[in-house]
């Protein structure tokens, strides 16, 4: 019986490189284009959530743009995988806001 530290974890590989390395492309264009903003309040207790997706833009960029659009809500919000979810119905100002700064965003949903 051989005790492990763990920290070490066991590695199998071959001749042709079975473990493949993720390649990110940091200049691909995410989303569609169309930037979607729209009222959610399934699931949330009843209380409304703006939910922005199809943004063009991942990670930092994301949580810098989310932290703008808190700032000028007065609210709280998070982000949540490629999207932003801001606490509160603010469809019309964000809309106005994001096509002030060059985004194609479109009122989806209710």
């Amino acid at each position: 019986m051989v005790k492990s530290d763990g920290n070490s974890r066991l590695v199998y590989s071959t001749d042709q490189g079975r473990i493949k390395e993720k390649k990110s492309d940091n200049n691909a264009v995410l989303g569609d284009g169309a930037v979607r903003v729209c009222p959610e309040k399934k699931g949330r207790g009843g209380k409304i959530v703006t939910v922005i997706s199809g943004l063009p833009m991942n990670g930092n960029d994301l949580k810098a743009l989310a932290k703008q659009l808190k700032k000028r809500c007065g609210g709280g919000g998070a982000v949540k995988g490629d999207t932003i979810e801001l606490q509160g119905d603010h469809v019309d100002t964000l809309i106005d806001m994001l096509k002030k700064q060059g985004y194609d965003a479109k009122r989806s949903g209710g």
